[in-house]
């Protein structure tokens, strides 16, 4: 999952930043702790399905809840930070993370379903303070020109808070001893406590830390019109909605999925390691991403990345799997990711249509297969999600002018794609079963094909 990039055109520290890799060093952590939350999400959709019998489209009110809220307190998030600045607003973040999840305590106590979405909501309300408050300060702490690189690795423990939530989630929260209702509502309690407390102990360190001091820029005048103005904003803010709806779709489903007697019928806690594989799929990609659209002086300098990361990539799927067959199996489509980018040729539009057309094949390929052969071609798919949220944010944006921050205003109020299209998604799975539901994600990622061939072309359309 990734977090949302934004420009630095707008702020400034105060101060020198000559010191910046230590405080960058602790900002690091906030990434990796909201992509291990968000992701644990995967992990909590089955259990409360089992735990409280519900139906596919009433489970997925947990994603509803949970990215609905960065819907509904980005802008109150703006004005808070801009009252008591931005360090204040990432403590105060954490500490309403924090408080989200100690509600699982009680919710699990008295075995609500409507408490558990409480807790949810107030967690990711806290994380949406920090993502409000933490991304200015990746963007300013350091030289312009290696900005980019910043959030690249801002974004590498992202997914790689991602990648290993649903293992951690799925030895804690998944049973094998648990039987009666209460005990299974318990198995919540202690990754959620142990989640508060080191959000509460990040929250102390901040406190004390000495950050620099974010300014605000001087305001630009007001231009005329507004970024609604540009077709490719437009068009872009829809491909992030579907993007990260479809992306948010596919991780919440693969569990259940995974446990369809003609698919797999695995368990719930050695499925949650093949939803490890697919998001682990997401961070190589992403690594990939990074090399591939960055200029390096030396052709070998390239090359030898992308061994490393092969190697790393076969030692995560043998890690998640202990199988070298099926570890081998996971390379080739990592080869294929690999391949999609040399087609990409370093244009960030061509790499984005490519990716996404190879995405949209393999959901094909997994409704229509059954047995194992329809489980990696679905994981494969976090591979080709690794760089679409910052290509199509970056094509989105470009070129806006005075209405960049407008532009990416609206970019980062299209996340609610998380909250609705797994939404959706469960009403077709009560209708149609999971397998078939999997074609929602296939038609999303048709649409960014096309955003990446047509959409990003600027266009500005006048009223």
């Amino acid at each position: 999952m990734a977090s949302t990039p934004i420009s630095s055109a707008n702020v400034s520290v105060s101060g020198s930043v000559g010191n910046y890799r230590g405080p960058l060093y602790l900002l690091t952590t906030l990434f990796f702790m909201w992509g291990f939350i968000t992701c644990l999400n995967d992990i909590l959709i089955p259990h409360l399905k089992a735990l409280f019998d519900l139906t596919y489209t009433k489970t997925m009110l947990i994603q509803l809840t949970f990215f609905g809220a960065y819907a509904i307190m980005s802008l109150p998030a703006g004005l808070i930070i801009g009252r008591i600045g931005y360090k204040n607003g990432i403590v105060l973040g954490l500490v309403i993370a924090a408080v989200g999840a100690v509600m699982f305590y009680p919710a699990s106590l008295f075995i609500s379903y409507g408490f558990f979405l409480g807790g949810l909501f107030v967690l990711a309300s806290g994380i949406t303070v920090l993502q409000v408050a933490a991304n200015p300060y990746v963007a300013i702490l350091g030289p312009a020109e290696s900005a980019s690189g910043r959030m690249n690795m801002t974004q590498a423990f992202n997914s790689f808070g991602t990648t290993i939530a649903p293992v951690f989630g799925g030895l804690l929260i998944f049973s094998d001893t648990a039987s009666s209702t209460a005990e299974k509502a318990s198995t919540v309690q202690l990754p959620y406590i142990a989640i508060a407390i080191t959000l509460l102990v990040i929250a102390f360190v901040f406190f004390k830390a000495k950050l620099p001091v974010i300014q605000a820029g001087n305001s630009v005048a007001k231009a005329p019109g507004s970024a609604w103005q540009y077709r490719h904003l437009v068009l872009g803010a829809l491909a992030i909605f579907v993007y990260v709806g479809v992306e948010v779709s596919i991780g919440s489903f693969l569990i259940n999925f995974f446990g369809l007697p003609e698919i797999a019928g695995f368990t719930e806690k050695d499925a949650s390691k093949y939803v490890s594989l697919y998001w682990g799929g997401a961070m190589i990609g992403r690594f990939f991403g990074a090399i591939s659209l960055t200029h390096f002086a030396k052709p070998q300098n390239r090359y030898g990345l992308y061994s490393a990361i092969f190697v790393g990539a076969y030692g995560l799927a043998y890690f998640l799997t202990h199988d070298f067959v099926l570890s081998g199996l996971f390379l080739v489509f990592v080869a294929i990711n690999l391949v999609g980018f040399f087609l990409g040729k370093n244009k960030p539009n061509r790499t984005l249509a490519v990716l996404a057309g190879a995405a949209g094949l393999l959901v094909a390929l997994t409704v229509a297969s059954t047995g194992h052969f329809a489980i990696w071609p679905i994981i494969a798919v976090g591979l080709f999600n690794s760089i679409m949220f910052p290509t199509i944010f970056t094509l989105a944006i470009d070129d806006l002018g005075p209405h960049t921050s407008q532009g990416s205003g609206i970019l980062c109020m299209a996340i609610v794609g998380g909250a609705i299209i797994p939404f959706a998604m469960g009403m077709l799975a009560d209708r149609f079963g999971v397998h078939h539901a999997f074609l929602m994600p296939m038609l999303g990622y048709l649409y960014i094909l096309y955003y990446g061939v047509m959409g990003y072309k600027k266009q500005v359309v006048r009223s």
